[in-house]
């Protein structure tokens, strides 16, 4: 792959609801990301993702879309989004925005259209059927097949008016567009280059992968125990998806040079259909965010059934996308997301260790080949939240999981709750943690939801003047891949690979090389150093540590809990 300017680039995730609030609404906004833009700059992150600021009813936090060409006054204007982009500019920094074409709002206009009436022209924007043959609109099992919807219950919502179903395989207010349709796929396109003619510098693509269904919609196998049937095959990878994203990048990419970035969302992607999407011959996407490490403590329940995570695990998973996609294609790198829980919760440890198993997941992670992507607060080293009750909660995936599982399952109440507080997505949401002030100084007024009560200890405006803090070793993080061609493009080899602690790699590139070595857990690591025979001896510089004090050999056999050493050599 030849170089491209993102390979040694960071991107920084604003979810706006929880960033900063500029007029004491509680909701954050617009001008509170205009107003840390020098925070962004400081930490040193080259691309800003922004979560969808469209026009939304916000039943799931603005990725139900209403309006793709407004900006929903909660956010604030146009005229903010502008000074916003010219703020990002200004400063070298790139913008992109978060795409949503696989499903849109039931309150958008080419839905209610399409509602209106079994001969509406936009009928078959949508994937509309009647009922199962032998069952009247409305009777239990009616549903035109057995798919579940993400966010529990089926996948399809009965019309009153028009007496058919829609599919809707989030929200039932997140109807799903057909892409078989030319003129939906046309409509995305068009509204696509009116924001890049904007400005604004790529798209990341909510779960895309799902826009091609196997067009007859079959019924999915009912794993035992469950409420549905399977349909991922009948949707993830469909048999139109290489051929509809070929089509975008040349209806809206094609000729506009190399500014731009896309990395689509793709739940459930394996190593080669990524390396298919992200081959630059195939003209795609960039990148994918795939899902097998975020899977990794999920069991067979699915990710409110929690199962411990290995460093094995981890190493193992990682290093196989590492190897995966060396020749063909490129990863995308990250622990956190909006949709993801705090990874010092998750697979750190957010008690005596936090500061040192926030740097050393960081470390592991960023030195990677790939393009490493920040979730705000990661830098900080943010933890999950000790929700008291479900009343605590927001997320509508959240509220439908619990209500299902004690109404409908019977699952004691506090046994649900446990895996709410592990696993939800309301703990990546909670307010951005600025300050030791009220309300973390996110707001003047009373946030949407709680405030972690940790900010008086975990804040930036601390973190930013300590040297030994998250924020400065993930700042040092980046500053290293900018400076490096090895970290940004060099080759990837896992070492000490049954080490059940230690997660160790190597990076070389034209004769320079780094040793990546971090201790992933609680107490002492040791290893013989003949295992690397190249780095023992002491001839290796320490380009980065996390823990003070370490031992003159960096190469010694021992590493202290958490702890994570980079050597560099020529």
């Amino acid at each position: 792959m030849s170089d491209k300017w993102w390979q040694s680039a960071v991107v920084y995730q604003v979810y706006p609801r929880s960033f900063a609030d500029s007029d004491g609404d509680g909701i954050g906004d617009l001008r509170g990301v205009i107003e840390h833009l020098d925070y962004l700059k400081t930490l040193g992150v080259d691309v800003v993702w922004l979560s969808p600021i469209y026009a939304s009813p916000h039943d799931d936090n603005g990725y139900d879309i209403s309006d793709y060409r407004a900006i929903d006054p909660l956010f604030g204007t146009f005229e903010d989004f502008d000074e916003l982009l010219e703020g990002l500019h200004a400063r070298g920094m790139k913008l992109v925005m978060d795409l949503v074409v696989n499903h849109t709002s039931d309150e958008h206009p080419w839905f209610i259209e399409s509602a209106s009436s079994t001969d509406n022209p936009k009928r078959d924007w949508y994937w509309w059927r009647p009922a199962r043959d032998g069952r009247q609109p409305g009777e239990q099992g009616a549903e035109p097949n057995n798919w579940g919807s993400f966010f529990s219950g089926p996948a399809w919502q009965l019309d009153p008016q028009t007496g058919e179903y829609y599919l809707h395989l989030f929200s039932r207010k997140q109807p799903d567009l057909n892409w078989e349709n030319p003129e939906v796929r046309e409509a995305v396109y068009d509204m696509m280059n009116w924001w890049l003619d904007r400005g604004v510098d790529g798209f990341r693509m909510d779960v895309i992968n799902f826009i091609s269904k196997v067009t007859d919609l079959p019924d999915g196998e009912v794993p035992p125990g469950a409420l549905f049937g399977d349909a991922y095959p009948y949707y993830g990878q469909g048999p139109r998806i290489h051929e509809f994203l070929h089509e975008m990048h040349q209806r809206v990419f094609a000729g506009r040079g190399d500014r731009y970035l896309t990395v689509g969302e793709m739940p459930g992607v394996d190593i080669e259909q990524a390396q298919r999407f992200t081959d630059p011959r195939s003209r795609e996407l960039d990148m994918v965010f795939q899902f097998e490490h975020v899977d990794l403590d999920h069991g067979p329940g699915g990710k409110w059934d929690h199962r411990p995570a290995t460093v094995l695990d981890l190493k193992r998973n990682l290093s196989r996308w590492q190897e995966g996609l060396a020749d063909v294609g490129w990863n995308s790198l990250y622990w956190n997301n909006h949709d993801q829980p705090r990874v010092v919760s998750r697979f750190g440890d957010d008690g005596e260790h936090r500061v040192a198993s926030a740097k050393a997941l960081g470390t592991v992670l960023h030195l990677m080949r790939g393009t490493p992507y920040v979730y705000q607060g990661e830098e900080l080293g943010m933890t999950n939240v000790p929700f008291a009750s479900i009343d605590d909660f927001r997320d509508i995936e959240t509220l439908n999981h619990y209500a299902e599982a004690v109404d409908i399952l019977g699952e004691p109440s506090d046994e649900v709750l446990v895996a709410l507080r592990r696993t939800s997505r309301d703990n990546a949401r909670t307010p951005m943690q600025w300050t030791a002030g009220p309300n973390a100084g996110f707001t003047a007024g009373t946030p949407w939801i709680t405030v972690n009560p940790n900010a008086a200890e975990i804040n930036a405006e601390a973190e930013v003047a300590d040297p030994g803090s998250v924020f400065a070793h993930y700042r040092a993080l980046i500053d290293l891949r900018h400076r490096s061609r090895v970290v940004a493009t060099g080759d990837y080899e896992l070492v000490l690979a049954e080490h059940p602690q230690i997660f160790a790699y190597t990076r070389s590139l034209d004769g320079e090389a780094l040793l990546v070595l971090a201790n992933l857990s609680g107490s002492d690591a040791t290893y013989d150093p003949a295992d690397l025979p190249a780095w023992a001896g002491g001839d290796a510089d320490v380009v980065l540590t996390n823990l003070g004090g370490g031992s003159a050999d960096p190469v010694s056999g021992v590493l202290r809990p958490w702890e994570a050493v980079v050597l560099a050599r020529r």
